[in-house]
């Protein structure tokens, strides 16, 4: 049988997984298909140099496991994995009786590197499991009628996509957590690279992170993008990093960039703010879709883990300007990215580009969390630029998302400015939603919102800021405390401050505050007092505010007009009202 696109075959594997039913449970579909489907995927890329390995593999007898895969991985065509177990998936199907031991077998014969994936899977639970519902064999002879070698790496990562999606609805999961939109990562590179003479250098070395990287498609985009735009890829080296929290979504990763070359020991599973496994480096680009508004304090031993860090390290770890809420710890991931730039005194340091959802631009006032966060930020003049997005682009949310790019080494001509992007209603509408994702960015829409980002100049969808005008200070007013009409004086006659009382104002950075107390205050209440002490500075990013457009309200003859004519529409429908 022979499938043909790739759509076709990911939809041929979703149906695979009927044969489960009764079995097992419909949310327990992904944990035999996706292994099944990276486990075919390596079978028949495989298949065209796996009788040199085997002619190879019987002279190594004696050699150590170590020696065995770095010399059989050569010979496979692919660097770091091979097979060398004499079974495949048509070879298994002639032996229907030993299905079990001979697919552990073949399993058995992967380099570690691939061995340790389906260790991941837990796959030799679901082995056992399948084969003692006789269900084993069915599966990889319904495996083995898709062919998988012809399947691009952009294109197998749909594939997985569309797997994880509909397994994902079938669990009432929630999709969007594993993986972002293909065209918003395509926008994010773009706007990322764009402009970086670095990323087009003939003989550039270049390592890519990612500390929540699901099925790898921002790593794979941002190489692809290299590969397509770079003088001359072939003299080029780009080295992708990233680690996950979900085991089984981090195997595909996994597997998915080892087949593209990439060194799998770069990808890592574990919690990337408790158990970071790559501490030391640091990278040149950086990509991020955290989750939205997750709970970063469920777990007691991270919630003890991350606030240790901040106060016993301050600084010199990764989240010394705050911590954000518990209830969303987007934030920390983006200190944690911080922290992973290069020296940008000795280097050309280093551009993240991270999705948030609306909350980090403005949650919390003055002296919380967030907003020292946001003033460490921009007051080092990291925060380049943020670009708003359409709604409904993504499969869990329909709420507005933005693209931060942050990076600590400015061109000349964006230091001490800050760039954003009203791109909303850059966007086209899908012909069948799937789920909350209604809307798509299309390749010119890409083009066009990457080209106003890129132009840095001011137009209807862009403004230019200096960093100083999303800060403020935020004064505290006193007025004196009365008793029978009286101000009360504390033991020195200074009046004391009457708590119930207490008033504040929020005052821009570019206005002296004395003046401003002075014509906005005093005239209203001229017995009060600035408390000066108390005084401190936030930074927000109002976005919706900055290009907010005034609509006149309609005339009272036209509004009046439009009442009128529904009034005798009601009236002669009342009229026709037989009794």
């Amino acid at each position: 049988m022979t499938v043909g696109s790739f759509t076709e075959k990911a939809n041929f594997i979703w149906s695979i997984a009927d044969l489960l039913r009764g079995d097992y449970k419909r949310a327990e579909y992904g944990k035999v298909i996706l292994p099944f489907t990276v486990l075919k995927r390596l079978d028949d890329i495989l298949k065209n140099t796996k009788p040199d390995v085997l002619n190879l593999y019987e002279k190594l007898e004696g050699k150590s496991e170590e020696a065995i895969d770095t010399i059989l991985n050569g010979k496979s065509g692919y660097s770091y994995f091979h097979n060398h177990s004499k079974f495949d998936f048509e070879s298994l199907l002639s032996q229907p009786n030993d299905i079990g031991p001979n697919l552990r077998n073949y399993i058995a014969g992967f380099s570690k590197s691939v061995r340790d994936i389906f260790e991941s899977f837990r796959f030799d639970n679901q082995i056992d499991r399948l084969d003692k519902s006789n269900l084993l064999y069915q599966m990889v002879k319904e495996f083995n009628a898709i062919e998988l070698n012809d399947v691009s790496g952009l294109e197998m990562g749909y594939i997985f996509e569309h797997l994880i999606y509909k397994f994902a609805e079938e669990s009432n999961e929630t999709a969007g957590e594993h993986f972002t939109p293909r065209e918003v990562i395509e926008l994010m590179v773009h706007v990322l690279f764009q402009n970086d003479r670095r990323f087009y250098k003939t003989g550039a070395i270049l390592n890519i992170y990612d500390p929540a990287c699901g099925t790898g498609g921002m790593l794979t985009i941002a190489e692809d993008y290299f590969k397509d735009h770079n003088e001359d890829p072939e003299s080029s080296v780009v080295n992708l990093y990233g680690q996950d929290v979900n085991e089984e979504i981090y195997a595909i990763c996994k597997a998915d960039l080892m087949i593209k070359g990439q060194n799998p020991e770069n990808i890592q599973y574990g919690n990337s703010f408790t158990d970071d496994k790559f501490p030391l480096e640091t990278y040149d680009y950086m990509l991020c879709n955290p989750p939205f508004g997750v709970n970063w304090g469920k777990k007691t031993d991270v919630k003890n883990f991350i606030k240790d860090e901040h106060a016993d390290k301050g600084f010199d770890g990764r989240f010394g300007a705050g911590l954000p809420p518990i209830s969303d710890g987007s934030l920390l991931f983006l200190q944690h990215l911080i922290s992973k730039m290069k020296d940008p005194k000795t280097t050309d340091g280093s551009r993240i580009a991270i999705v948030f959802s609306g909350s980090p631009l403005f949650a919390g006032g003055a002296g919380s969390g967030p907003s020292e966060i946001r003033k460490w930020i921009i007051e080092n003049d990291m925060l380049e630029g943020i670009i708003a997005l359409p709604n409904q682009l993504f499969y869990n949310t329909g709420i507005g998302t933005y693209i931060w790019i942050v990076t600590n080494k400015k061109q000349d001509y964006r230091k001490g400015k800050v760039q954003l992007v009203n791109a909303v209603n850059i966007y086209e509408k899908m012909k069948r939603s799937l789920n909350n994702k209604r809307n798509i960015i299309s390749d010119e829409n890409i083009r066009e919102i990457a080209k106003i980002y890129g132009g840095f100049q001011e137009t209807k969808v862009s403004k230019i800021y200096d960093n100083e005008a999303f800060g403020y200070n935020k004064v505290t007013v006193e007025s004196p405390l009365l008793k029978n009409g009286k101000i009360v004086k504390d033991k020195s006659g200074k009046p004391k401050a009457d708590s119930k009382l207490r008033d504040y104002e929020s005052i821009p950075l570019d206005e002296d505050i004395h003046k401003y107390f002075q014509r906005e205050v005093l005239p209203h209440l001229p017995s009060a007092w600035l408390d000066e002490d108390k005084t401190k500075r936030g930074y927000e990013i109002n976005f919706n505010s900055e290009f907010y457009e005034y609509k006149p309200l309609r005339p009272l003859d036209a509004i009046k007009e439009d009442i009128m004519v529904l009034e005798n529409k009601t009236n002669d429908a009342i009229k026709n009202i037989v009794i």
